[in-house]
């Protein structure tokens, strides 16, 4: 009988790299990605100066460091060191927006992010490039969203016109439109993320450093006095929150497109925000095994029955990447998910 199981694992295992080496004709070394960790671009020399740690910080006392500062001290810190301001969880909002103003316009190669009513509230030119943009006003809202992307995002990438709603920012756009004035949508392009599908997509490695950088965000968040967010999780990016559930700060919790997130259940997550899971029948993602051995695969599938997830239809969301797509299903429950209407 034991013999008999191994076997069955080893099958499944299998599988699973056949299923991913078709999608890619083979392992693509060059591909591999290494993870943006670690505090923000420039702290050496933020640190120099006598200022608080961002490596040993948390974000509350990010946020009650800069409440004791004058505005004309706060305004000089940004001048001086646009990417600490820029991305430290707990900075003031609008000190964040003004701080990644100049550090895009200094490093010039993302200059789309500098028109008129972006909001960026984190920019990271490290790697590939890292960048969270909100829509609508985060200072004063109501609800809170956070979109978690999955493979083949960056600064480059997040906000492409080719397949709108398979980026952030495009979901994100969506689901502000579909909600009322009172919400607010970050879409998240903060960690390292898998590039094809490859070695990197099919472990845990990016969605481990991802989720450290998650539960900071959404400590940050909270630090500001924003409300906990529903966190909507494509593709790898749900990888990321099933790491990151035990101590994201978080009221909802929507896996969709979802390869598994590296649970049996969705008790194992160990998260008092509820769980949402939504996939389509077209969806591609359904074809992959839901298996985890030897490091390969992310377990259990979330839209399944068995995993204890609160089930999200997804009519009308064609493929990986449809499921904010106008007049689906899925959106329309994404936005009741988000302004806390979905029982």
């Amino acid at each position: 009988m034991q013999r008999s199981h191994r076997f069955r694992r080893t099958l499944a295992a299998v599988a699973l790299v056949a299923t991913t080496v078709a999608g890619t004709a083979g392992w693509v070394s060059a591909d591999a990605q290494a993870p943006v960790t670690g505090p923000p671009p420039g702290s050496a020399a933020w640190r120099g100066e006598g200022l608080i740690d961002p490596a040993a910080s948390t974000p509350r006392q990010v946020a009650a460091f800069f409440r004791g500062l004058s505005a004309e001290r706060r305004a000089e810190l940004v001048r001086r060191h646009p990417l600490v301001v820029g991305n430290l969880d707990g900075a003031p909002v609008a000190l964040r927006y003004a701080a990644n103003r100049a550090a895009v316009a200094a490093d010039g190669r993302f200059g789309r992010l500098l028109g008129p009513g972006r909001q960026i509230l984190a920019f990271d030119p490290r790697g590939r490039g890292q960048v969270a943009e909100v829509y609508g006003d985060l200072e004063r809202a109501r609800h809170v969203a956070v979109i978690v992307p999955g493979s083949d995002i960056d600064a480059g990438t997040y906000d492409r016109r080719r397949d709108p709603y398979g980026t952030p920012a495009g979901m994100a756009r969506s689901l502000r439109d579909e909600t009322g004035a009172g919400t607010a949508v970050v879409a998240w392009a903060g960690y390292t993320t898998p590039v094809g599908v490859g070695v990197d997509a099919a472990t845990g490695g990016l969605a481990e450093a991802g989720a450290d950088r998650l539960a900071r965000f959404a400590d940050g968040l909270a630090a500001v006095g924003a409300p906990a967010p529903a966190v909507f999780c494509h593709s790898y990016g749900s990888v990321v929150c099933g790491l990151a559930a035990p101590r994201l700060a978080a009221a909802d919790i929507v896996a969709f497109a979802s390869p598994g997130m590296r649970v049996d259940s969705a008790a194992e997550l160990r998260t008092s925000a509820r769980v949402w899971a939504a996939k389509d029948p077209t969806d591609w993602i359904g074809r992959v095994p839901n298996v985890e051995v030897l490091g390969l695969g992310h377990g259990a599938d979330p839209a399944d029955a068995r995993f204890g997830a609160r089930r999200v239809e997804a009519r009308g969301a064609r493929g990986h990447t449809g499921y904010f797509a106008p007049g689906t299903d899925s959106l329309r429950a994404f936005a009741a998910i988000a302004e806390g209407r979905m029982p």
